[in-house]
């Protein structure tokens, strides 16, 4: 843009603007233009009174302690029977090894600054806390699964931790009378790349096995407490 043409512009600008203000006059105010159609008052019902007077009508019929009562026995059964994982029953025996070592990815230093492990230092924690009883892996709604468990917990002499992947682990407790976990969201079956159950996992030099266990009917039939 040349200057002679900018020059223009800007004073047609202005030129413009003291044309509005000309035509308003320096003491021009806002004005009402009216109603420019028919206005109604709110009749919508407050929300939070809505809520207050739905919630004291269900409390008067009941309703509410029902609703109470629902979410209680909701709570109850989550943590007696906590949703089952999914896992397929085996049906083809399997045994594979997972080594938990893992290497840091950025350096680890203390309060002044120190170096004291660098990026890629390798670790397994079996080198610290060895595993020294077996973990089995089964769904204890399965009968067939539960005989197993209860046979392996035999042969071992009770070094093996019973975690479960469905069913209740209370009832199991109180049958055997010896402690039942359960893996929480499948947080170790994921870790472990534990695809069917009953799995049991041992400690193999550096790393763990994983055996994935066909279970029998046979074994169903004479299922004997620990």
């Amino acid at each position: 843009m040349t200057r002679r043409y900018k020059g223009w512009w800007m004073r047609a600008g202005l030129s413009a603007w003291a044309a509005g203000a000309a035509v308003a006059g320096p003491g021009a105010q806002a004005a009402s233009l009216g109603a420019i159609g028919p206005v109604y008052r709110i009749a919508e019902e407050d929300l939070l009174a809505m809520i207050e007077r739905r919630l004291r009508e269900k409390e008067a019929n009941g309703e509410l302690a029902q609703l109470r009562g629902h979410a209680v026995e909701r709570a109850r059964q989550g943590v007696l029977r906590p949703a089952p994982l999914g896992l397929p029953v085996a049906r083809t025996a399997r045994t594979f090894h997972y080594d938990p070592s893992y290497a840091l990815e950025r350096n680890i230093v203390d309060a002044s600054g120190k170096l004291l492990f660098p990026a890629g230092t390798r670790a397994n924690p079996l080198d610290i806390v060895p595993l020294t009883r077996r973990l089995l892996f089964f769904d204890a709604r399965d009968v067939r699964q539960v005989a197993l468990a209860a046979n392996l917990l035999g042969t071992y002499a009770g070094a093996v931790k019973p975690v479960l992947t469905g069913g209740s682990y209370l009832e199991l407790m109180r049958r055997w009378r010896v402690p039942v976990y359960y893996d929480q969201r499948g947080l170790l079956v994921r870790r472990l790349a534990i695809t069917h159950v009953p799995a049991l996992v041992s400690q193999d030099g550096r790393r763990l096995r994983i055996d994935e266990l066909v279970p029998t009917e046979a074994a169903a039939a004479r299922e004997e407490p620990p």
